[in-house]
């Protein structure tokens, strides 16, 4: 698989799922980009791009920064969240440039996700900058496991991942529950709050450092890992 048409193709395969069970396949078709905006999961903009023939259709982006360092369902909430915006943008009535008003947050939660400002409970429904959580129990997290027992995955992760969930969860005391999370997808984190990659056969891994901020990893051998921060590639430990 060319990994271009792996990418997107899981991607649509995603959106038409939730689409169909969350929507009532009611969603018209969009484009969905990789975008690396800092700080930002995905955002929708209508009627971003213009075919050839004059044909408009909206625009998802997704953040690959984050593919490697969040769980793939909040990759998931991500996609869904936006096509809320999708959906409101069809056939509801959008708050100013960037809101998220009373009705998006209504459709948000009627579909199992709960709009929340801190991405927890007791956070504002709505507000210009929202994050939202799976509802136990709810729609979302029902088709979500339906979709991963399709053996759903997203392949692709980005060699530079985000790093500012790491930073917020050491600053908030909550890295070790962010660690357990990292680990169930093959992500160690050191004390010094070092991502570390990890590897089935622990004999097998070999130290990486970076030869300009000593910055290191660890890995399986013949590793091709580029520091984000200096732009050099990470060398081999003697």
């Amino acid at each position: 698989m060319k990994p271009t048409q792996q990418t997107y193709e899981e991607l649509q395969v995603a959106y038409d799922h939730f689409n169909e069970a969350l929507f009532d396949g009611s969603l018209p078709p969009c484009l969905i980009t990789l975008q690396r905006e800092k700080k930002t999961y995905g955002y929708f903009s209508a009627e971003r791009f213009v075919h050839a023939n004059g044909t408009r259709t909206d625009e998802i982006a997704m953040n690959p920064a984050y593919f490697a360092v969040c769980p793939p369902e909040e990759i998931m909430q991500t996609l869904v969240h936006e096509m809320a915006h999708l959906w409101q943008y069809h056939f509801g009535k959008p708050g100013r440039r960037g809101y998220h008003n009373k009705e998006w947050a209504d459709k948000m939660e009627s579909i199992g996700l709960m709009p929340s400002s801190t991405g927890k409970p007791g956070g504002a429904r709505t507000g210009d900058s929202m994050a939202d959580y799976a509802i136990d129990g709810g729609q979302f997290m029902d088709e979500y496991n339906k979709l991963m027992q399709d053996d759903f995955r997203i392949s692709w992760m980005d060699r530079f991942p985000a790093r500012d969930r790491l930073l917020e969860a050491i600053a908030s005391g909550n890295a070790d529950q962010f660690a357990g999370d990292l680990e169930a997808m093959g992500i160690e984190v050191g004390e010094d709050g070092e991502l570390t990659i990890k590897n089935e056969n622990k004999s097998n891994r070999i130290k990486y450092t970076c030869s300009m901020c000593e910055t290191n990893v660890w890995g399986k051998p013949d590793l091709n890992v580029i520091c984000g921060d200096c732009n050099v590639a990470f060398e081999v430990a003697n």
